[in-house]
Parts: C-alpha cells; structure tokens; sequence
C-alpha cells in the first residue's frame, strides 16, 4: 500500500476557499478488487444464533425485535433452536421462531438426544439411536416441526462425532445416515446434516455414500470448532450451524468481533450458505443478557442486515491488498459489498463493478468507537472507492 493524503477546503458560504485542511494519511490499496455481478456463487440463506429456551431461556418480545427486525435490530434471519427431549415442550420455542420468520427468516432445529427410550444405552447422554426406533423418532420430529410451526430444516444429530458429558447422541456416519435413508422423507421438515463437531469431510463423505441419505439430505450442516472455513466437495448448499470464538471475553471485545467478521467473510469464501452463531443471548454473544447489541452483534450485522435470505454471492476479489477482505451479492440489481479492513489506520480501497450498473451507493462501517455509521459513495463507469476506517467492517449497499 501506499499512503495519500486526502485534501479538504474549508470556507463559509459564499466565500473562495483558502488554505486546504488535511485529513489524516490514509494508506491506498494498490490493487483494485474486481466485482462481477455476472458470475453467480451460492444462494444465501442467512446468518442467525440459537435460542435454547431450556439452557438460557427464551427471548423477550423486545429481544426479538433486536434480533431479527433488519431496520432497528441485528436483521439475523436464523434462530437455531433444539429439539426437547420432553415432547410436553415442544412449543416452548414457537413465538421467536414465528418472529424470526416475521422479519423473512427462518427456524431451523437441532437433535441434542433422541428421548432415551428410543436410544440404545436408555439415557440421554451418549448412546444411539435404536434401528426399532426410526419410525417413532421420525414421527417424534414430525410433531415438534408442527408444534413449532414450521421450520426451514431439521437435524437429526447434533455433533454426533464426540463424546461428551451432556445430552448428546454418539453415532458414526453410517448410522446417521441409515436413520435419513430410510425416515428422512417422514420428519416434517427437510434434513440438515450430518452436523459434524468441526465440519469433517470425511464424516460427511462417508454419510454422503449413503444414496439414500444423500437423497433427503437438503443441506449439509456442521460446525467448526478445531477447523476453519474450508471448500468442501459437496454438491448440496453448506450451512455453518453453530460456533463462538471465545466464551472468555465479552461480546464488546473489539478483536473478538473483528475475528468473527474475518470468519463469517471466509464462511462466505468458502461457498457455505449460512453463518449461525452459537447463543443470541449471551455475555460473550452479539446479544448482552439483557438484550443491548454488543459489538458482535453490530458485526454480524453488516452481514445479516444487507444480506439477506434469497441474495446469492457473486465473484468478488477475495483479499485486494493484505489485511483487507471482500466479499459481493447481489439481488436482481441490488448490489452489497462487506469489507473488512484488519489495518490500525485507514485504507482507501478502490472496486470496479461490472455486469450490473448501480447509481451509487449507501456505506454502513463499524468499528470499536462507532457502529453502523452511514455514508455515501459515487460511481462513475463501473469504478468506485471507499476510505475504510482503521480495524472495521463496511458494507457499501446500493442505492
């Protein structure tokens, strides 16, 4: 990079401006990322964080709103929720999950344990799901999709790779799978897996080789804790079900948030088609508990408040210059841009947009001391730029 100086003249009205005031040095990126509107990725479906009314209890009314609306909250277009292992409260997640929906997102659910009838060791930590049991578990999931109105996706098995000391199922790829081959088409909602603790291509793969788990698997799902983003060689849409960077440090930390913005940009990269935090509601999470948007929060919603269900990612110069990060989508003719700068001053970074053309656009950047601060950019031919504030995420909307 190189540094420029960006001049401003300073005059009352009416009067010729005399001596310029100069801004701060700002470092310009040398290389212009290229964006083209033409080249189709994957369809997004959202960005969210789990509500687990027996662990943390339910959002409020006013929580909600906070967490979905896309005007005045985060926008997360995703509530994760789990699946009881008492049938008594199924419902118990219904009203976040309808106004998550209220606001054009969706509920999806996770399988922590079957009820421990249905598994092999009688409890409902470890053990797997009986063979005898597949139909009665299927109806079992059928029923709570009814009682909670409606999901977008289901999963049978949450992180059923470890073994772990709370309620949980252990099983192996093929026993995951056998279970969706034969009653995956009977659980009320379409199937997301197999929801691998840190997203194992292999897990997968060997899940996958299951024909008939393969055909009524309608996403693959997992989660990344020990691994990072990554391609994977699926043919179906990716969705990143659950993660938290750091449980130690409060969701204001400001290098906490900058690392989730770099993660969910290189969810993105990867070609995955959801980001879900783990909890909303949390010290460490985008949501203090007592529902104020934390720094988190603010970060996701560079994403989340733009970027919404149904926008698709288009090619876009992954990493322009070191330290700064970019991904594109679009939406027939609306265009968003989020851009991470990692550097402790400002960049100016310069894009070229084709296959679409854009009158300008709107520019909302966070960063430790601001959040979600509007500006306006110009464009002329195809080509604009934008002054990156120092360690921030800016997402640039067209008008």
């Amino acid at each position: 990079m190189m540094a420029v100086t960006v001049l401003f003249f300073s005059c009352k009205k009416g009067e010729v401006p005399s001596q310029p005031v100069t801004t701060p040095v700002v470092d310009s990126a040398t290389t212009t990322a290229i964006i083209n509107a033409a080249t189709i990725q994957q369809t997004i479906s959202g960005f969210g964080g789990a509500d687990i009314v027996d662990w943390t209890g339910d959002l409020t009314a006013d929580q909600r709103t906070t967490a979905f609306s896309p005007t005045s909250g985060m926008g997360l277009s995703i509530v994760r929720v789990r699946v009881p292992v008492d049938s008594t409260e199924f419902g118990q997640a219904a009203a976040t999950i309808d106004s998550c929906k209220a606001y054009g997102g969706n509920g999806i659910a996770s399988v922590w344990s079957a009820p421990a009838w249905m598994k092999s060791n009688d409890s409902t930590i470890g053990g797997a799901l009986k063979t005898s049991s597949y139909s009665e578990y299927a109806a079992y999931l059928k029923a709570f999709n009814v009682a909670a109105g409606g999901l977008a996706a289901i999963s049978p098995t949450n992180e059923p790779d470890i073994t772990v000391t709370y309620e949980s199922m252990q099983m192996t790829a093929s026993e995951v799978a056998d279970f969706v081959a034969a009653e995956g088409d009977s659980c009320g909602a379409p199937i997301m897996a197999p929801e691998p603790y840190n997203m194992d291509q292999t897990f997968i793969n060997d899940y996958l080789s299951n024909t008939g788990a393969s055909a009524n698997t309608s996403f693959i799902c997992g989660h990344i804790y020990g691994t990072t983003p990554y391609v994977l060689s699926v043919n179906k849409p990716v969705w990143m079900t659950e993660h938290f960077i750091n449980s130690n440090v409060s969701g204001n930390d400001w290098t906490n948030a900058m690392a989730a913005a770099k993660e969910i940009n290189d969810c993105m990269n990867a070609g995955w088609s959801a980001y879900v935090w783990w909890y909303i509601r949390r010290s460490y999470g985008p949501m203090d508990e007592n529902g104020h948007i934390q720094k988190l929060g603010y970060v996701m919603a560079q994403y989340a408040r733009y970027v919404r269900p149904g926008f698709t990612k288009i090619s876009c110069t992954e990493n322009p210059s070191s330290g700064i990060y970019a991904t594109a989508y679009k939406k027939d003719t609306k265009i968003v841009v989020v851009v991470i700068n990692q550097h402790s001053s400002a960049v100016y970074q310069p894009f070229n947009l084709a296959g679409v053309t854009v009158p300008g656009f709107t520019s909302y950047a966070t960063t430790s001391s601001s959040n979600l601060v509007s500006g306006n950019v110009a464009i002329s031919g195809g080509d604009f730029g934008v002054i990156l504030p120092a360690m921030s995420v800016t997402t640039m909307v067209s008008d």
